[in-house]
């Protein structure tokens, strides 16, 4: 069914929520669509995209990466997931400022992204989220037909369509998010 997984061994991830962090697995259990996700165990010090394409086979061009970006106006700072294809990068100065109507934004500091998330730095997915956070994704990856992304831990893969990911609470599909890299 994966045929991006490459030396990956997927396994129904809602009968393996001891792979995923503690949000992530709270999300799924109320996710409709929670069935037609995969889980597979990694080695979390190649969890690093580029590192566990190389070594896992699965293709980069079918990698989604989730940066938490910070935007601020004022005293006010307002938080957004982004999620691109790791081929390319989210345009944060550009198309996510202007989403978060702030004057300044910039990829959280690792500390606060950890600490707002419930998810290890590394591991960080659209999944389980804090529920007033915009999920902004690309077009390419809400029409993917599968993704490998983070699990909320940097030991596991996701393996998911983006037509699930589209229906994440706070989910937005986001013309120009994503520039080449």
């Amino acid at each position: 069914m994966w045929t991006i997984a490459g030396k990956l061994t997927p396994a129904p991830v809602l009968d393996h929520l001891d792979l995923v962090a503690g949000p992530v697995a709270a999300a799924l259990r109320a996710l409709p669509d929670g069935n037609r996700l995969a889980v597979s165990e990694i080695d979390a010090t190649l969890a690093d995209t580029a590192e566990f394409c190389a070594h896992y086979g699965s293709p980069l061009d079918a990698s989604a990466n989730c940066v938490i970006v910070a935007g601020k106006r004022g005293d006010t700072i307002r938080y957004a997931a982004c999620v691109v294809l790791a081929t390319t990068r989210a345009d944060v100065n550009g198309v996510v400022r202007r989403r978060l109507d702030a004057r300044r934004a910039s990829f959280a500091p690792m500390d606060d992204a950890v600490a707002l998330t419930g998810m290890e730095y590394g591991g960080i997915t659209p999944v389980g989220l804090p529920a007033d956070w915009p999920v902004l994704l690309s077009p390419e990856v809400a029409a993917a037909p599968e993704l490998v992304i983070g699990s909320g831990i940097r030991g596991s893969k996701l393996l998911v369509p983006g037509e699930v990911l589209a229906k994440l609470p706070g989910a937005e599909v986001v013309e120009g998010l994503a520039r080449p890299a």
